[in-house]
């Protein structure tokens, strides 16, 4: 009679075979790892590029659409600047004596003028000018701020500075303000009201004499064509 706990050779046999039979999955080669880590790395580079590419498409867009899809016989009273150029990086000084970069101008449009600090009859009919083409422009005048760039060592006459209290009014070294602008030829860097748009870019120079009339009216277009993408005001300008 065999005991209860004999063993079974024919059970063991079989758990042997099960064990030599499992599956073993062997490891990817280098070549191929490396391989799948180069397709991630691209794909996640188209993406975002598209990412960035959507983001800017309302930019790209109202640009195209101003300088590309213009309606046959229309013709801008400014001269568009090709190529734009950019806010430079230097500093100006306010009112109060505080330096200010020229790049916090950005995230608005900006309607330009150049003069001197003394601000002879040249650049007090440019001032009036631009305060009226702004309100002008209604209930879109908030997306256009008008800025006094001024040279020279004195202060604004104080006939004047209440009358420019809403405007953008910086004090500039000439020397650097004409490495940015440019006057056209024959003309003097007062001459002009210049735009600059809501990215930083100077793109367009008003002529000598301007009519307020066709410059206002390049200004609502060049509002209109911007409308869905730029907004009122600066990020953190209280509301």
């Amino acid at each position: 009679m065999s005991g209860s706990n004999s063993s079974n050779p024919d059970a063991a046999g079989g758990r042997r075979d099960e064990l030599l039979t499992m599956t073993v999955h062997s490891l990817p080669a280098p070549g191929e790892v490396a391989a799948a880590d180069a397709a991630r790395t691209r794909s996640g580079r188209w993406k975002m590029l598209l990412m960035l590419l959507v983001a800017a498409s309302p930019v790209i867009a109202s640009y195209f659409t101003y300088y590309v899809i213009r309606p046959e016989g229309r013709r801008n009273y400014g001269e568009l600047i090709d190529p734009q150029r950019p806010l430079p990086a230097w500093q100006g000084v306010d009112a109060q004596g505080q330096s200010v970069p020229l790049s916090s101008l950005r995230d608005q449009w900006l309607l330009v003028s150049v003069a001197d600090s003394s601000c002879t009859e040249l650049c007090r009919n440019h001032l009036y000018l631009q305060r009226q083409m702004r309100e002008a422009l209604g209930k879109e005048k908030d997306r256009l701020d008008w800025v006094w760039l001024r040279t020279g060592e004195g202060d604004i006459p104080e006939d004047i500075r209440a009358g420019v209290s809403a405007a953008k009014v910086l004090k500039v070294n000439e020397a650097d303000l004409a490495g940015w602008l440019v006057p056209a030829p024959g003309q003097r860097l007062q001459d002009h009201l210049y735009v600059v748009d809501p990215i930083g870019n100077w793109m367009m120079r008003f002529p000598a004499q301007v009519d307020p009339k066709q410059a206002r009216r390049d200004i609502e277009r060049l509002l209109r064509a911007s409308a869905f993408w730029d907004r009122p005001g600066r990020p953190g300008d209280p509301s």
